[in-house]
Parts: structure tokens; sequence; C-alpha cells
């Protein structure tokens, strides 16, 4: 039997996507967690086979204390070298737990919709590894980003939010974008929180639906190999 993947979700309604579909496929339960509304988190990763953390509206830098406690879980998965997939929040946590910023842009730029994927020399050697190329273009909903942690390698980078994706460890990883949307998650997404919509940088809800349209197959072939490649040996 295969150890379940801790999964954190951040609200009532959110709900792991993709991501915790193909997880299922790969015979996985999900251990599903929601730490805003009371939800404990477990003392040891010794009975998960890996930790993913979603996004959410709040900042890793709130002083909540779920945040604190969420904060102690994802470094005794990082201290463990269990493997980890931080989505968004997901990647800024793993950035405050190794002591790296965490902050909105300087001139208020935000990244709501799709927008251009970079790969690095390291990201192009992930690539190669894992059998897909990274997307060309990614869906963000975010106003802070981070800075590259010590000891990570950058593996994807955009325009206003340099840094998109990085590996800290063997088996830690961070993306700033959320490859686990589907097309009724972003109707969901820009209806109930459309005053986002006005936010510096944001795209139309026009723009996110047809841009899944015309993205997201490549995502979903991406993200498809990288999690096979994420746990190789779980």
């Amino acid at each position: 039997m295969k150890k379940p993947i801790l999964i954190v979700l951040h609200q009532e309604q959110s709900s792991p996507g993709r991501v915790g579909f193909e997880l299922r496929q790969r015979g996985y339960a999900l251990d599903i967690r929601r730490p805003p509304l009371g939800d404990t988190l477990p003392d040891t990763p010794a009975h998960h086979s890996g930790m993913v953390v979603f996004g959410g509206p709040m900042s890793a830098n709130d002083p909540d204390a779920w945040i604190t406690h969420e904060l102690r879980c994802i470094e005794r998965f990082n201290q463990a070298e269990i493997p980890y997939l931080g989505l968004c929040l997901g990647a800024q946590m793993l950035c405050r737990v190794v002591g790296a910023r965490v902050y909105q842009h300087p001139d208020e730029e935000t990244e709501i919709g799709y927008y251009g994927l970079s790969p690095t020399d390291a990201g192009l050697a992930l690539s190669h590894k894992c059998g897909a190329d990274w997307p060309s273009q990614v869906y963000h909903w975010h106003r802070e980003g981070f800075d590259l942690p010590k000891g990570a390698e950058l593996l994807a980078q955009g325009s206003s939010f340099p840094n998109q994706a990085f590996r800290l460890g063997p088996h830690g990883y961070g993306l700033q974008f959320h490859p686990e949307v589907t097309y009724a998650m972003i109707c969901r997404w820009t209806t109930r929180a459309f005053e986002r919509m006005n936010h510096k940088g944001a795209q139309a809800p026009d723009e996110h639906r047809s841009g899944w349209f015309q993205y997201d197959h490549a995502v979903k072939v991406w993200l498809d190999r990288f999690l096979d490649h994420w746990l190789p040996a779980h």
C-alpha cells in the first residue's frame, strides 16, 4: 500500500483540481487538511509519501497561528527530504521556511491570468529528465513573489515576477503558478473574486477562459510527466 499524499488547502471550497486527480490515478489516497478551518497537520512526515500545499488569498507573511503551524509542518517534510510540492502560496511558504523573502511587487503588479514562462538551463535539464517541455504560458493568481531560497536551483523565470519555479534539495519544488486548475476552477475563481480583475496587471475573465483552451493541453502534458519525476520511488 502506498502512503497517502498530504494535501493542504486554504479555503472551504478549494480543490486540488488536476493535481489531485493525477495523484489518485497513480494510486495515492489524498489526506486533505484545511488548517485555516481548524484542521491539524501531522507531527511527523513518516506516514505520508509527499506533501502538496496549494494557494489561497492569505500571505505567507501573515501572523496567524495556523500559518506558523503550517510552516513548521513544511519544515519537517523538507528536513526529512519527503517530496514536497508548493503551488503559489505553497511555494512562498517553502521560501519562508528556509529564510527567503516573500513580498509584493514594488510597482504593485499582479499576475492574474496566463503569463509567459521561460525555463533556465536547470529547467531544461529537468525537462529532458521528465520527457516534456515546460509550457510556454501558465496560469497565475497572486500579488506576491519571492526571492530564490539559498541553495535552490531556479528552474523557470517570468517577467514581472522573475522567480517562477525552483527545486530545493532532491524532492522539494516550488511553483509560482497553478498547474492544477481546471476550466471549472477558472470560471469559479474569476466569478467569486471578480474584484481582483481590477488589480494592476490582471487579465479580464474572458482572457482567462480563452487562455485555458489555448494553453492548457501543454500544461497537462508537462504536469503528468513532472509528477512521475517528483514521485519516482514512492
